[in-house]
């Protein structure tokens, strides 16, 4: 029967004549007859489900085959990396792709030992294997883990990078008419087993590798370890990371802990359902490593607590995301971003200076004032590693311009550099303290220059940029969508639409447009990318804006988040979420956002 499906099943592909499927001839390969299963539509950061549904006959092995096909379209992959961060279900899946892996003929296959390893990690050893086509990454990011929680995989290419959205695009093409998928039986990997262990399964080697080594070495190439090191040795700074039981907590070990000396190391063991816990930095979730830095829950300093530490820094499940703190002060990930931009030459990597910096739309402008003023080229995007990536890559890949060195970041808590192809927590946090190490420097005796006075110093040169964010979780994406659709309606009514839903007083609407954006380095096109209300404040006229957007990193329903920002030269001090309220008040009455989901507060603010 098997050989009869066999025999048949390239008669199938007549029907679909777009797409190409890689047919391996082993005797051993066998074809297991499958149907396409909806919603398979990967999304910012690939495509994310509930455990349970990964878990359900096919699934997993519907969507490799589409990828591993895809993959295969302009040439066969010689070598790929599979890897996870760690949350439950990534033994199993690993094991299970392992096998799909064999039965479509892939010559090598890598895996680090255990099977975790974090996202940056992953981004940094593919792009030092000059025979890695690319990585299957088995992550949710930042979603809580365990089997009624959620469960992703993305692809990374062969430059480190996330795929493009044409990769992805294809590869949902495919999960809609797949017939079947060729696997391989045989015995589970042992993936403990020491790095350098090899397996021959049929035509294919698989070989375990050390997670840590090549990361390392990146970093140490990015740094001044020694410097850092006899920084964080002084008795008057004290260092508190918390791991959030993800993927970069081991990470943090090795290289906080053993390398540099830190000692304040929380949460840093991976476990599969991250201590219970949902492993996202910033103000509500990692509410321990908030409290113990002396700040409130809306991140303003705690007038009845002095923390005893410097610097604080969190990561999430994948180790890509990053929120620092100061002494009774937290840093947005837009001010940290621009503060980095300014103090960049404190860091080796950046000792010439930088020649190009990019953030997403809905982070704020800080960043573009540095830049200005700085002379440096500025680009913003669409939230998405991907499009930094080819900005990154522009001269080496495409032909075009340099802009390397290169700094950027995103309003969700992920900031990076062209030292690899992905966000890099633990990248931002050595950053900073690079920062503070410079700031000191020379400063042997008396009182440190804390988090919170080069922040306010910044504040002082280049103005403050209020920002915060609004999220609301899980709401029905048929609601979200006619939210969103409402906006666009005001696009096209100009003046009268400003008239006729702007609420005066302070905060004066002007106009709303839709982010879109044309890829300077391979000309692709994004729309619908986001709503921008734009405002100006009637006594200054300093601008401010409110963004809408909904997520793409969710499993189920929809996120829309609402971006808040006010620009004002002069006045820095207070509370972001209190100089805000009015503004979002005004953004969520114009969108009708709580009529249309029901919900009167945000499931988040940070």
């Amino acid at each position: 029967m098997i050989r009869n499906v066999i025999l048949l099943f390239p008669l199938l592909l007549l029907f679909t004549p777009s797409l190409s499927l890689s047919l391996p001839t082993s005797k051993s390969s066998v074809f297991v007859p499958s149907t396409p299963i909806p919603g398979m539509k990967p999304g910012t950061s690939g495509l994310r489900k509930k455990t349970k549904q990964w878990m359900s006959k096919n699934y997993l092995s519907n969507f490799i085959q589409s990828l591993l096909d895809t993959a295969n379209k302009s040439s066969p992959p010689h070598e790929i990396l599979v890897a996870g961060d760690g949350r439950y279900y990534n033994t199993l899946a690993i094991q299970e792709i392992i096998k799909l892996c064999v039965g479509n003929k892939i010559p090598h296959i890598l895996i680090p030992r255990t099977g975790i390893m974090s996202t940056p990690a992953v981004s940094s050893l593919i792009r030092s294997l000059p025979n890695c086509c690319g990585g299957i990454v088995l992550t949710a990011s930042h979603n809580p883990g365990g089997i009624e929680e959620d469960f992703g995989i993305k692809y990374n290419e062969g430059r480190g990078q996330p795929a493009d959205e044409s990769f992805t695009d294809e590869v949902y093409e495919r999960t809609k008419v797949i017939q079947g998928f060729w696997r391989e039986e045989g015995e589970d990997i042992d993936l403990n087993a020491e790095a350098g262990t090899k397996t021959v399964l049929g035509s294919t080697t698989v070989t375990i590798i050390d997670p840590f080594e090549t990361y390392i070495s990146t970093l140490r190439t990015s740094f001044d370890f020694p410097l850092l090191s006899s920084f964080i040795s002084d008795p008057r700074v004290s260092i508190l990371f918390d791991g959030m039981h993800g993927a970069g907590g081991p990470f943090a070990s090795k290289i906080l802990g053993d390398i540099l000396g830190v000692e304040g190391l929380m949460r840093c063991e991976s476990k599969e359902d991250f201590g219970g816990i949902h492993p996202d930095p910033n103000l509500s979730y990692a509410s321990d490593l908030v409290e113990r830095m002396g700040l409130l829950p809306d991140g303003t300093a705690n007038p009845d607590f002095t923390s005893e530490f410097t610097l604080g820094a969190a990561n999430d499940g994948d180790g890509d995301r990053n929120m620092i703190c100061g002494k009774g002060i937290f840093v947005t990930p837009s001010d940290s971003l621009a503060i980095i931009a300014d103090r960049c030459e404190c860091i080796p990597q950046f000792k010439g200076g930088l020649k190009g910096v990019a953030r997403s739309m809905p982070s704020s402008g800080a960043v573009d004032v540095v830049a200005e003023r700085k002379g440096v080229e500025c680009f913003v995007t669409p939230t998405g590693w991907k499009f930094f990536g080819n900005l990154m890559d522009s001269k080496e890949a495409f032909g075009k311009k340099s802009y390397s060195p290169f700094l950027c970041g995103e309003e969700s808590f992920g900031t990076g550099s062209d030292h690899i192809r992905e966000k890099d927590g633990l990248w931002a946090v050595l950053s900073w303290i690079s920062i503070l190490a410079d700031a000191n420097k020379g400063n042997e005796e008396g009182s440190l220059v804390q988090v919170k006075d080069i922040v306010e110093e910044h504040w002082k040169k280049y103005g403050r940029h209020f920002y915060c964010r609004y999220d609301y979780e899980g709401c029905d994406s048929g609601a979200a969508d006619t939210l969103m659709d409402g906006l666009r309606e005001l696009v096209g009514g100009g003046g009268k639409a400003a008239a006729d839903v702007g609420g005066g007083g302070e905060i004066v609407f002007e106009s709303v447009e839709e982010f879109e954006y044309t890829d300077p380095v391979d000309g692709s096109f994004s729309g619908k990318q986001g709503m921008v209300l734009n405002f100006k404040m009637k006594s200054t006229g300093d601008k401010a804006r409110a963004v809408f957007r909904l997520s793409g990193t969710g499993s189920s329903g929809a996120t829309v988040r609402l971006y808040l920002e006010q620009y004002d030269g002069k006045n820095f001090q207070g509370s972001a979420p209190e100089k805000l309220k009015l503004l979002g008040e005004e953004a969520i009455r114009i969108s009708k956002l709580q009529e249309l989901t029901g919900r009167e507060q945000p499931t988040v603010i940070t």
